[in-house]
């Protein structure tokens, strides 16, 4: 077979391209002005000639100085180790945790968090200057997640606490405390939220507490929340630790700690209206297990000998679905409901024995000292 002539095949296409003319040439591009795309008129009308953007504004304030609130209140802030003793297949183990803690009196009065001391064997206190001293005293308070520490120490820098209701969503605050127990850090953030009220544990609700983005670690627990004026508005006490969960710790307020932490000094304890009932939320197990004819409420377990709820005619078994006007589904409605109420107030509970509702009445007496 014979080859293409290749001077040839040139030839003859460039014969073609000449017959067909314009068709061998590039498409043109059209490089007129768009159509006018105005609903209303065609011509490039000022909607107002007068008009001046508006004048670039200067007035933000400049951040405050973290380094100058740390400063302030660093010498007030401890941390707190603890030991603990347990137990796995009935040998004793030792297990250390760390806290963080404020000092509020000078004569050695320190807040931290009833779940950084709670079970603990041990606790010791070291002072930012280094100092370290055994817990001669701890008074602690479950609901609220607030405990006392008195060490044999005078002369503390005490820190100075403000008022936490002043606070303001967006204000700046600082978390200072011995995270990861590696001594005492600060982090800052803002206020997020205020008066928020969160389910820790069965049975305990923190109410007003502080929501802030500042970074809360473990052993930050107990450490002061401060304002930029270095004063404590709150006690670190909770972070949410879930999965895509950003920013999100909780402090005490300031406020609603103070006649807490008093009680705890003064009395040793704290005072609240007693009802005298160990309670367990009614769920499908109880209703099977006990014949429940509802399938809420609060479920008494137990009750004190000459309680309030003992003088009312209530027993063990009984299911409480209303207490003073107030519905009740869980043991929780019903404790928070108790400790909404007044010592010495009368209260209309209705209760469920069996099949039967019954209307009975109490008054709510003084909580008795821990034993």
């Amino acid at each position: 077979m014979k080859g293409i002539n290749i001077k040839y095949l040139l030839t003859v296409l460039i014969i073609m391209c000449l017959l067909v003319g314009s068709s061998c040439l590039l498409p043109s591009t059209d490089t007129s002005s768009p159509p006018d795309s105005s609903p209303t008129d065609s011509t490039s009308t000022p909607i107002d000639p007068d008009w001046t953007p508006p004048a670039v504004e200067n007035q933000a304030p400049a951040l405050p100085s973290i380094a100058d609130v740390v400063a302030l209140v660093k010498p007030s802030v401890v941390a707190i180790n603890t030991e603990y003793v347990t137990y796995i297949f009935n040998q004793p183990y030792e297990e250390e945790g760390a806290g963080s803690g404020w000092i509020i009196d000078e004569d050695g009065l320190i807040v931290t968090n009833n779940h950084v001391v709670e079970g603990a064997n041990s606790v010791t206190v070291t002072l930012s200057d280094g100092r370290t001293f055994p817990a001669e005293t701890i008074r602690t308070d479950w609901l609220s997640d607030l405990a006392i520490i008195k060490v044999n120490a005078h002369n503390l820098p005490a820190a100075k606490v403000g008022d936490s209701d002043m606070l303001r969503v967006g204000d700046w605050v600082v978390a200072i405390g011995n995270s990861l127990g590696m001594g005492i850090s600060a982090t800052k953030g803002i206020v997020s939220a205020n008066g928020v009220s969160l389910s820790v544990s069965a049975g305990q609700t923190l109410d007003d507490l502080i929501q802030t983005d500042a970074a809360i670690n473990p052993g930050n627990s107990g450490g002061p929340l401060v304002n930029m004026a270095g004063e404590v508005i709150g006690i670190t006490s909770v972070k949410v630790a879930q999965v895509g969960v950003e920013g999100m710790g909780y402090a005490i307020s300031s406020n609603t700690a103070t006649p807490i932490i008093q009680q705890l000094v003064q009395n040793g304890y704290v005072v609240r209206p007693w009802l005298g009932v160990v309670l367990y939320t009614v769920d499908q197990y109880a209703v099977l297990r006990y014949g429940l004819a509802v399938d809420k409420g609060a479920l008494i377990t137990e009750m004190a000998v000459g309680s309030p709820v003992d003088e009312a005619g209530i027993e063990p078994g009984d299911v409480i679905t209303e207490f003073a006007g107030e519905e009740i589904t869980t043991a929780d409605d019903l404790i928070q409901a108790i400790h909404s109420s007044q010592i010495g107030q009368e209260v209309e509970i209705v209760f469920w024995r069996g099949d039967v509702k019954n209307t009975t009445y109490a008054i709510l007496t003084e909580s008795p000292p821990p034993s």
